[in-house]
């Protein structure tokens, strides 16, 4: 059996935190589907920048639209949900045989927005309308503009991954705001059914402190992070205030793995993956990271329920210097502003092409 399906076995989503044209032409994604395991995909600005400024299979659908009078931003999303509905199709197997826990894609709404709760409400809606297909989610960043904006658009029926989530009080917060959706559908006599996964990212801690702590603690604050969000996620599931609206029929807001890809070359390639196995938990990995697993990959223990040794790791960062609280909020911002660079560059980069496709023609 191959460490991506022992993992998959386990009871953990392997997602893949990846999409491009020549991954759904060529064949790619099938393979991954068929061979690794892998049940999902994600998708964000500066995959999608990559992916087109990497790649010419965009340019015709750029060039169809290098005269009209398409925003570059409707354009973008017209090339985003013609990749997204194609990958959404091919895992639209694994959606019906798990009943909607599993097999789904994302797509995230403009980073500008990442301060406007009203504007993200809007975006998140029509994105999915546009869609047309029920394995999408829409991603809204956990910010404390986004919060109510999650809310709101759980309630409207649209299935959100709360994106840019760095530490368990954010991912608590994010996680209130999905159940406030989903209470009001009950109270409102409507299916609270509706889908939710939380991305708690990981790596970002350990470039954020890599400079200013001793080696011994180096790559270990993003797993503790993630051992003490885990029990919170565990409690929360546990929780009368959960089950009671789970007896109404509503799903759990399932805990997602982000930014899982080895930042210090010192370190591991799979660090993140083999540190993180968990039942009813997802890993959305780097191309590179899901290969680097499938290659030498191994499941060793899962993440204990009590979050483990993680208070006690860190504690000898605060001992360090290192404030938890702060730095996570730094994080956020920093990741909303990193968005909103790739997301620049996206709409710099599409109309480009456009200019040179209007001079071409």
């Amino acid at each position: 059996m191959t460490p991506t399906r022992t993992l998959h076995e386990l009871g953990q989503s392997l997602w893949l935190d990846n999409i491009t044209r020549e991954l759904l032409s060529s064949g790619t994604l099938p393979r991954y589907i068929d061979d690794l395991s892998v049940t999902g995909l994600t998708s964000n600005p500066t995959i999608f920048d990559h992916a087109i400024k990497n790649s010419a299979m965009y340019d015709p659908d750029i060039s169809a639209g290098a005269h009209s009078a398409k925003s570059g931003e409707d354009l973008f999303f017209e090339l985003a949900l013609a990749d997204l509905t194609r990958a959404a199709a091919l895992f639209q197997p694994v959606f019906a045989r798990t009943d909607g826990v599993d097999g789904w894609v994302s797509l995230e709404v403009s980073p500008l927005l990442a301060h406007d709760t009203e504007r993200t409400l809007s975006a998140a809606i029509d994105l999915h309308r546009r869609g047309g297909t029920p394995n999408l989610f829409i991603k809204i960043p956990g910010t404390p503009e986004g919060l109510p904006a999650i809310e709101a658009a759980i309630f409207a029926g649209v299935p959100v991954n709360v994106t840019l989530l760095l530490s368990r009080e954010q991912y608590l917060a994010a996680a209130d705001a999905y159940l406030r959706g989903v209470e009001r559908r009950i109270a409102a006599g409507l299916n609270p059914a509706v889908a939710s996964i939380a991305s708690l990212f990981v790596s970002r801690w350990d470039v954020a402190v890599g400079a200013k702590i001793s080696s011994e603690l180096a790559n270990r604050l993003g797993i503790a992070i993630a051992q003490r969000t885990y029990k919170s996620y565990r409690e929360l599931l546990a929780s009368p205030r959960f089950q009671r609206a789970a007896n109404a029929g509503a799903r759990a807001q399932r805990l997602l793995w982000a930014s899982t890809g080895t930042k210090d070359p010192g370190a591991s390639d799979i660090l993140y993956v083999k540190a993180l196995a968990a039942p009813f938990t997802i890993n959305t990995m780097p191309e590179g990271t899901l290969k680097a697993f499938a290659d030498h990959g191994e499941v060793g223990g899962i993440l204990a329920p009590d979050g483990g040794d993680a208070e006690a790791v860190l504690a000898r960062f605060a001992k360090a210097g290192i404030d938890i609280d702060a730095l996570a909020a730094q994080l956020q911002t920093e990741g909303a502003a990193s968005f909103v660079k790739s997301w620049n560059d996206l709409m710099d980069r599409i109309a480009a092409k456009r200019v040179m496709m209007r001079k071409a023609s």
